[in-house]
C-alpha cells in the first residue's frame, strides 16, 4: 500500500469510507422495509411530534399536566383531519349522480365542437356507473388481500397517534435516556447530534406545514370566488394532502374540480382547474423549493433529489419521509464535522 503514491491512497480509502457507507445504508433499508410495521409508524410518530411539539409545550408551561396536553393535542389534530375528510366525502357521496350528469353534459358539448371524440366522451360518461360496477366486481375477487392492506394501515396509524401521545408526553425524559445509553464519553456528541436531528425535521415541519396553508388558503378563496359549495372542506382537504408531495396535492385538487363540475357545471370547473394548477405551480417552483431548503437548510436541488429517490424506494411513504430524513442526516454530519473538524484544526 506504501508503494502508491498520496493521492491514490487517499483515493482508495476515500472509496473504501463510501463503499462502507453506502452498504450500512443499504443494510439498514432492507432493514426498514422487513420491519416496515414498526419503523413507519416510529417515523410517523416523529414528524407528528416535531410538529405538534410547540403547540404542547405552550400547554405545559400553561399549567396543564403533560398526560393530558398530549392526549389534548392528539385529539384535536384527529379531530381536524378526520373532520375534513369527512366533510369531503360526504359532500361527494351527496352529489354523486351530479357529477356523472355533468360529465354526459360535458361530453354532449363536446360532441357539438369535436364530433366522434366528443361522443365517445359522451358515451364514457353514460356507461360510467356501470364501468365501475365491473371495476368493483373485479376488485372483490381481491378482496382479503385489500382488508389485509387496510387493517395493516389502521394499524400503524393507530400505532403511530398512540406513539406521538407517549413521545410528547416523555419528551422530557429523552435526553436523559439517550445519555444514558451513549457508550464511553460519547454522550455529548450524542445529544448535539439528535438535537440538530430534530431540530431538522421540526425545521421541515414546519415549511411543510406553510406551504399546505398557503395552498389550502389560496385554492380556498378561489373556490369561494368561483361559488362552489363546500370550498371550506376542500380547503381542509388540500391542507391535509400538501404533507404528500406532489401527489397528496393532485387528489385533492382533483377532488376540488370535480365537485365544482358538478354543481357549478363545466366552464367554473375549468376554472377551478386553472386555479389548482396556478397554486400547484407556484409550490413546485417556489415554494417548495425556497421555504424548505431554509427551513431544513439545504439547496433546493437536494430536496427535489431527495423526494425523487424516496418514491423510487418506498412509494408515497417514501415521498413524505425522505426530506426529513435526509434533513436529519445533513445535521448530523454538520454536527460531526463542527465538533471533529475544529479537534483537526486545533492540533
Amino acid at each position: 500500500m506504501h508503494l502508491l503514491p498520496l493521492p491514490a491512497r487517499r483515493f482508495a480509502a476515500w472509496c473504501g469510507v463510501i463503499l462502507l457507507a453506502s452498504g450500512v445504508g443499504y443494510v439498514g433499508i432492507r432493514l426498514c422495509a422487513e420491519l416496515r410495521t414498526a419503523v413507519t409508524p416510529v417515523l410517523l410518530a416523529l414528524l407528528g411530534t416535531a410538529l405538534l411539539r410547540p403547540l404542547h409545550r405552550r400547554m405545559v408551561a400553561a399549567g396543564v399536566p403533560r398526560s393530558l396536553s398530549a392526549g389534548v393535542t392528539c385529539v384535536a389534530v384527529v379531530a381536524v383531519v378526520g373532520g375534513a375528510v369527512y366533510i369531503v366525502v360526504a359532500a361527494l357521496i351527496d352529489s354523486g349522480d351530479q357529477i356523472v350528469a355533468a360529465l354526459r353534459s360535458a361530453g354532449r358539448s363536446i360532441a357539438d365542437h369535436f364530433g366522434a371524440a366528443g361522443t365517445s366522451l359522451d358515451d364514457l360518461a353514460a356507461n360510467a356507473k356501470e364501468l365501475l360496477a365491473k371495476f368493483g366486481g373485479t376488485a372483490a375477487s381481491n378482496v382479503i388481500s385489500g382488508v389485509s392492506v387496510v387493517g395493516e394501515t389502521i394499524a400503524m396509524a393507530v400505532l403511530a397517534l398512540l406513539l406521538v401521545f407517549f413521545f410528547l408526553r416523555d419528551s422530557h425524559r429523552a435526553v436523559g435516556v439517550l445519555r444514558s445509553v451513549a457508550p464511553g464519553g460519547s454522550a455529548d456528541t450524542l445529544e448535539a447530534m439528535a438535537r440538530r436531528a430534530f431540530r431538522a425535521v421540526e425545521g421541515f415541519m414546519r415549511g411543510t406545514t406553510f406551504i399546505a396553508f398557503i395552498d389550502a388558503v389560496c385554492i380556498t378563496v378561489g373556490l369561494l370566488v368561483l361559488d362552489v359549495p363546500g370550498a371550506v372542506g376542500l380547503g381542509a382537504l388540500v391542507f391535509v394532502g400538501a404533507y404528500i408531495p406532489y401527489l397528496g396535492a393532485f387528489l385533492s385538487g382533483a377532488v376540488a374540480v370535480l365537485v365544482a363540475l358538478a354543481d357549478r357545471g363545466f366552464v367554473i370547473a375549468l376554472w377551478a382547474l386553472g386555479v389548482v394548477l396556478a397554486v400547484q405551480v407556484l409550490e413546485g417552483h417556489v415554494l417548495q423549493p425556497v421555504i424548505q431548503s431554509r427551513t431544513v437548510q439545504m439547496h433546493p436541488a437536494v430536496v427535489m433529489v431527495a423526494i425523487t429517490a424516496g418514491a423510487s424506494v418506498a412509494g408515497i411513504l417514501g415521498m413524505l419521509l425522505a426530506v426529513p430524513v435526509t434533513a436529519a442526516g445533513f445535521g448530523v454530519l454538520h454536527e460531526l464535522r463542527t465538533r471533529y473538524g475544529a479537534v483537526a484544526d486545533g492540533s
